[in-house]
């Protein structure tokens, strides 16, 4: 700093000033900004944040000294590069990141930008009439002609492809096509706060990311307890529930009386026997009307039908009881049995009386 001008040791001291007082730092392009926009934008972020630009030396041994108060804060120096300012916030990274990236807008090209995608000139008709632009416009490779009294270009044009630069002939004639292939605005290389620097890469995440990865984890947290039969106050309910109904499902299966059971293993005899007597020709009138009548047509379809419905009910049940885990029961499991059997008696077959002939 010794042989540095005394303007300089003023502006590299007030940086270091600002630097010191304000939890968060950031290096920020200011690349093809007009002058007009960065005042602009001054006032936008004015009671918020401090915007410094000078030279990047200057920025950079503003960094050096700035260390004995933001340890580590000399890393934003590799981010200094190209037209840079400093601007300092207490608004965290994240926040401020934000709100830098609101004031990008799209701009005209200059002659020998380099074009940041691939710029196209879409078929149409332009906003000029017949004139001698039409000679300017075909000079570019645009395929232009005479339309309906419009100058209209005959099918999409690729004039510059990306990374290559712009010439002064398209860069004036690209904001009369309304085409402005250029975004500028303060755009922030790297953030420094609480002694961490963020990169762009970071920074640059959608509002919601973070509270949506956290509900993801604790969604699949609680699907995996209530798997492995985890006991906690968030999986009682829904392991108590499946309990309840292995329980059940297991006594129908094994045959067991219960008072809950009964209901469905008479159903489920009930509906063997319709499908014995079906199978092997028995006669019996009442039999006989209860397997001919409808819902009923063959002795084979009733069972299919009822079964397919069971499986429907039973989906959307399932999906109820077990949404907050994440989890759902198998379709073939032994709850879609014995209801699948409840329901070929109280819903595929009409009550009638058993009394034999």
């Amino acid at each position: 700093m010794a042989h540095v001008a005394s303007w300089k040791k003023e502006l590299v001291g007030e940086i270091v000033e600002d630097i010191k007082n304000a939890p968060v730092v950031a290096v920020v392009s200011m690349q093809g900004i007009p002058g007009q926009q960065i005042q602009a934008m001054r006032a936008g972020m004015r009671g918020h944040a401090k915007i410094k630009m000078t030279k990047n030396n200057l920025i950079r041994l503003a960094l050096d000294e700035a260390v004995q108060y933001k340890p580590g804060i000399d890393a934003l120096a590799e981010h200094v590069d190209g037209q840079c300012a400093v601007v300092t916030t207490d608004m965290n990274a994240f926040k401020l990141f934000n709100k830098l990236k609101a004031t990008m807008s799209p701009a005209p090209a200059k002659a020998g930008d380099k074009a940041p995608y691939d710029i196209v000139v879409p078929a149409g008709p332009t906003p000029f009439g017949p004139g001698p632009i039409i000679g300017e416009l075909q000079k570019l490779g645009l395929p232009a002609q005479i339309m309906n009294g419009k100058i209209t270009i005959k099918k999409d044009t690729t004039v510059v492809k990306e990374g290559e630069a712009i010439s002064a002939d398209l860069a004036a004639m690209l904001p009369k096509l309304e085409i402005l292939p250029m975004i500028v605005g303060m755009d922030a290389k790297a953030v420094y706060g609480d002694g961490i620097v963020y990169s762009r890469s970071v920074l640059d995440i959608p509002d919601d990311y973070y509270s949506n990865m956290f509900a993801t984890a604790a969604h699949d947290a609680l699907a995996v307890a209530v798997e492995i039969a985890y006991p906690a106050k968030e999986t009682m309910p829904t392991l108590i529930a499946k309990a309840y109904r292995s329980a059940y499902s297991l006594s129908v299966e094994a045959a067991i009386p219960t008072k809950e059971t009964i209901g469905a293993l008479f159903a489920k005899a009930d509906s063997q026997m319709l499908a014995v007597a079906s199978a092997t020709g028995y006669t019996n009138d009442d039999i006989a009307a209860r397997i001919s009548s409808a819902p009923v047509a063959t002795a084979a379809e009733p069972v299919a039908q009822a079964e397919q419905k069971a499986d429907e009910e039973e989906a959307e049940e399932v999906s109820e009881d077990e949404a907050a885990a994440g989890l759902s029961l198998q379709r073939n499991g032994p709850l879609l049995c014995w209801k699948r059997d409840y329901r070929r008696c109280y819903h595929g077959y009409p009550q009638r009386s058993r009394r034999r002939s």
